[in-house]
C-alpha cells in the first residue's frame, strides 16, 4: 500500500468519528502494514456529543486552545490505545493522521516510539511542532 493509500485509509477511518465539530482519523503503520487504527470519539460508556452537545462549541473555544476541555479521545490517542489493548508494538512505526497532532498527542507519540508522522491538515499548535522536531520525530505535511 502506498503512502497516499494509507492517508486515504486514515480519511476513511475518520468517518467513524462521532464528534460533531471535527472528524479525525489516524492509522499506525509498521513495515508497510497497518497495525492500529483510531478516530476521535467519546470514551465508551459516556454520552456522545450529538446527545450532550459540544462543550467546545457552547463555550466558544477556538480551535487549538484549551484542548483539555473536550469529551473526545483524539484519533492519535485512540490508535495508541488500540495498539496497547491488542499488545501491538508501535516502536519505529509511522502514523498517518488527517490533522496535525496537538501538543498532548505529540507527547504521547514521542513517548510511544513512533518515528514519522504524515498529516493532511495543519492545526494551530506550534508547541506540538516544536516538541516533535526536538524529539527527532519526522513530520511530513501531505496536504
Amino acid at each position: 500500500m502506498s503512502r497516499i493509500n494509507f492517508m486515504d485509509f486514515a480519511e476513511s477511518i475518520s468517518g467513524n468519528s462521532d464528534c460533531i465539530r471535527r472528524k479525525v482519523g489516524a492509522i499506525i503503520v509498521k513495515n508497510e502494514m497497518i497495525i492500529a487504527i483510531g478516530y476521535n470519539h467519546q470514551p465508551e460508556k459516556c454520552k456522545k456529543c450529538n446527545i450532550t452537545g459540544c462543550i467546545r462549541i457552547d463555550a466558544c473555544i477556538p480551535s487549538g486552545e484549551q484542548q483539555n476541555i473536550c469529551r473526545a479521545i483524539h484519533a492519535e490517542q485512540s490508535a495508541l490505545l488500540f495498539a496497547l489493548k491488542n499488545k501491538v508494538d508501535v516502536i519505529d512505526s509511522e502514523m498517518y493522521i488527517t490533522l496535525q497532532p496537538c501538543a498532548t498527542c505529540a507527547k504521547l507519540i514521542i513517548e510511544s516510539g513512533i518515528t514519522t508522522i504524515f498529516y493532511k491538515e495543519k492545526y494551530n499548535d506550534k508547541l506540538s511542532l516544536e516538541m516533535l522536531k526536538e524529539a527527532g520525530v519526522r513530520l511530513i505535511y501531505c496536504g
